[in-house]
This record gives structure tokens, C-alpha cells and sequence, in this order.
């Protein structure tokens, strides 16, 4: 498993993929900080900052997770893996946990755009870091979102678009559901919907009801890359 995570993390850094995921997620998330938050000097709020950043992740995690396993099957290399002697648990594991470290590393750098609030004004710092928890749970999420729709083609573009598509669907799907009148549907559009759970964050409290949907979204998603390889292993 640490030689496929290792694999991955390297490939990461011949290739462009990773940096232009670290270049263009520091530069959005730089924009959107000036724009939504820096701009607005002592009433400063980092809601609608992590907010934008959040619905960012809509084009950007796809950079990560398009070539995970695309790659594997347009370069041919996916028998060589199938046949390593590494549990297929194992396999995804260690694609998952390559995107979401460039991912968490990323984040955590592009966290300096917080400094001036500090120097220019008193935070609420249980708010910040509720935020920070929130964001990456929710970007861990939809690393495995898109790890799962990397394993389903051998086109990247079709990984990428594919993962815009459900990374969006997952954000906007509860907005919409107040204007349902069938109720039983709007109450499992609005358990699904991922910004709903978000906003509990933004209060800086800690709801463990999210935090287990986020792991659970996880999960999911990465049991069903495994169950994909499962059923292509012994086809």
C-alpha cells in the first residue's frame, strides 16, 4: 500500500496535475478571500469565504482525482495493479490518501489568508476552525466522489466532468428542496444535501451527526471503487 501511496504522490509532481491543482487552489481561494472577506476589514466574516471555497471544490478536486484510476486503464497498467500483491482495500486506500494529503496540504497552506484577520482585528476562533473542520471533511468527501468516478472510465475528461456533475449535484440538492411540496422527498433531499450539514459549522459547533454523514459519504464511495474492482478483477 505505501509503495502504490508513494507511486501516486511522485506522479503527482512529474506530472503538471499537481501543480496546477496547487497553484489554481491558492489563487481561488486567495481571490475569493480579498473579495469576500479582506475587503470587508474589521466586519470581516469567514463564512462566506469557506462558503465559495467549498462550491469551488466543484473544479477543483476533479484535478486531483481524474487520473486515479483513468490513467490506470488508458496507459494498461491496470492488470499490473489488479495483480500486485496488494489487497484491493489497500489499492484504493492509497490513491485516496495520496489526493486527499496534496489536497489537506494544500488547504492548510492557503489558511495563511487568515494572518491579517489576526493582526488588523479580534476572530472568533472556534468559528474559523469550525469552518476548517468542515471544509475538509467535505473535501474529503468528494476525493472519494471522484475516486469513485475515476474507476468507471479510462477518459479523464469524462473522470473530471462525471465528478463536477455529482460534486455539484451533492451541493445544490438541498437548496432547491424547500420549493417541494412533497414533503418525504424534500426531507431526503434535504438529509443528502451536503451545504445543509455545512452551515452547522459556520456557528463554530461541532455536529457529530455531520461528521459521521461526511465519513459515511466516504465510505460509500470508496466501498463502491472496491466493489467495481472486485467484480473487473474476476471478470
Amino acid at each position: 500500500m505505501s509503495a502504490i501511496y508513494k507511486r501516486e504522490m511522485r506522479a503527482y509532481f512529474t506530472t503538471f496535475i499537481g501543480y496546477v491543482f496547487i497553484a489554481t487552489f491558492l489563487l481561488v481561494s486567495s481571490i475569493i478571500f480579498v473579495l469576500t472577506t479582506l475587503s470587508k476589514g474589521e466586519s470581516a466574516d469567514v463564512t462566506s469565504y469557506y462558503t465559495l471555497v467549498m462550491f469551488a471544490f466543484a473544479i477543483l478536486i476533479p484535478l486531483l482525482t481524474m487520473k486515479l484510476f483513468a490513467d490506470e486503464k488508458r496507459l494498461r497498467t491496470e492488470v499490473l495493479l489488479l495483480t500486485s500483491p496488494v489487497s484491493l482495500l489497500g489499492i484504493v486506500m492509497a490513491k485516496y490518501l495520496a489526493a486527499l494529503t496534496v489536497f489537506v496540504s494544500t488547504f492548510l497552506v492557503s489558511c495563511v489568508n487568515l494572518i491579517p484577520l489576526y493582526l488588523y482585528g479580534q476572530q472568533n476562533t472556534a468559528v474559523i476552525i469550525g469552518n476548517i473542520i468542515s471544509v475538509l471533511l467535505v473535501g474529503s468527501a468528494f476525493i472519494a466522489v471522484g475516486v469513485f468516478m475515476s474507476c468507471l472510465t479510462e477518459n479523464q475528461l469524462v473522470a473530471a466532468v462525471t465528478t463536477i456533475a455529482a460534486i455539484a449535484l451533492f451541493l445544490v440538492i438541498g437548496m432547491y428542496s424547500s420549493g417541494i411540496g412533497f414533503a418525504p422527498l424534500r426531507a431526503v433531499l434535504d438529509f443528502l444535501s451536503v451545504f445543509n450539514r455545512f452551515t452547522y459549522f459556520t456557528y463554530g459547533v461541532i455536529d457529530w451527526s455531520a461528521l459521521v454523514y461526511y465519513a459515511s459519504i466516504s465510505f460509500v464511495f470508496l466501498f463502491l471503487t472496491v466493489r467495481v474492482y472486485e467484480r473487473r478483477r474476476w471478470a
